[in-house]
């Protein structure tokens, strides 16, 4: 019996031994770890080394082991509306506490800096102009969305929310700067910072454009601006204001920075992402001036065509109100009323009725009533 028992244990302990010295599971049905396919919501997985990325697009938990071995690189994973049971895997891999998986969730984020233990949180707005051709009530102007990127020691997590603010066309800048990319994860956050800054200067750059055709349509003389058209405008650079403006202080906060931040070489770089954040500031903030000063032009234009409305309704009225008056009298039909019996009696009254008329136009017209 008990023979029998130890050559069950030595039959049990042959594929652990098996996998050992061919290192692979024994299981033929289970696929070995380095060919492990990431979600769908990953849009790439990259494993950087001295600046440069290493060949292939390996699994996140692979490519996180593979970081952690060398000092001098880290992981870059990038994902876009993942779900929750793909979040709390990559939480439970990069050691995300429960609070950072569900920022990463949800959207609509305002624009801040937090940090969650060894784990920093920098919460972007993303920005996109939707092209359209002529501006109605309902036209969508600008789109926007959210992008959390999570700093870590050997590791930078992108989560990216909406349509706009793609980051692959940042991945492809990036690791053409070897140099830059070098630093580290904090490199990635810059990249991703000047990005966004630059979306907002593109984005802005249109919309001066709409600005002006609108400023041209309200000014002309058929001012065939519609006052719903230029609130619709004003609502969308509203939500672009929600997006931009809270940034500035975040941003600062992250220069000053001084333990847990950027690296010193990359202290000037953001500087810059910093000085051309403020002028997309700048020009949001004068685009909402100009906003307001049109709209206010456009109501006080409808109050001037709806004062001159009713003058000419009230002159007119009063034209009127003379051929009611003589036609009123000389229909009275009283006995005693000499022109009822004389010849030229309905000529004459009609000839009065014109003639004051006529008077009455001429001087209306003359004040400008008319």
């Amino acid at each position: 019996m008990e023979r029998s028992a130890i050559r069950t244990r030595r039959r049990l302990r042959l594929p652990g031994l098996l996998e050992r010295l061919l290192g692979r599971p024994a299981d033929p049905a289970a696929p070995p770890a380095g060919r492990r396919s990431n979600p769908d919501a990953v849009v790439d997985c990259a494993v950087y080394v001295n600046g440069r990325r290493e060949p292939g697009r390996p699994h996140y938990a692979d490519a996180y082991a593979r970081s952690r071995r060398n000092r001098r690189s880290f992981v870059w994973l990038g994902l876009h509306d993942p779900g929750a049971a793909v979040m709390a895997a990559v939480g439970r891999t990069f050691g995300l506490d429960e609070l950072s998986v569900e920022q990463a969730l949800a959207d609509g984020h305002r624009p801040t800096v937090q940090q969650h233990g060894n784990v920093t949180l920098l919460v972007l707005r993303t920005a996109g102009y939707v092209e359209h051709t002529e501006l109605t009530e309902t036209s969508e102007v600008i789109d926007t969305g959210d992008v959390m990127v999570f700093l870590g020691d050997r590791f930078v997590i992108t989560v990216r929310h909406g349509a706009s603010g793609a980051l692959t066309s940042v991945r492809e800048e990036i690791q053409r700067r070897p140099g830059v990319l070098a630093e580290g994860p904090w490199a990635v956050a810059y990249a991703v910072c000047a990005r966004m800054v630059d979306l907002y200067l593109e984005v802005a750059g249109h919309l001066e454009k709409d600005l002006e055709r609108v400023e041209e349509s309200v000014f002309a003389r058929d001012r065939s601006a519609d006052i719903q058209q230029i609130y619709q405008l004003k609502r969308e650079v509203v939500e672009f204001k929600r997006a931009v403006l809270p940034l500035p202080a975040p941003l600062r906060t992250l220069i000053e920075q001084r333990a847990g931040g950027p690296p010193p070489a990359l202290h000037r770089w953001f500087v810059d992402v910093e000085g051309r954040l403020t002028r997309a500031v700048d020009r949001i903030a004068a685009y909402d001036d100009l906003l307001n000063s049109i709209l206010q032009s456009r109501l006080a234009q409808l109050a001037v065509d709806q004062n001159n409305d009713m003058r000419k309704i009230a002159a007119w009225a009063a034209i009127a109100a003379t051929q009611t008056a003589v036609a009123g009298i000389y229909g009275m039909n009283f006995t005693h009323m000499p022109e009822l019996g004389w010849r030229y009696g309905y000529p004459a009254a009609l000839l009065v009725m014109a003639l004051a008329g006529l008077t009455l136009y001429r001087l209306f017209r003359r004040s400008g009533w008319l």
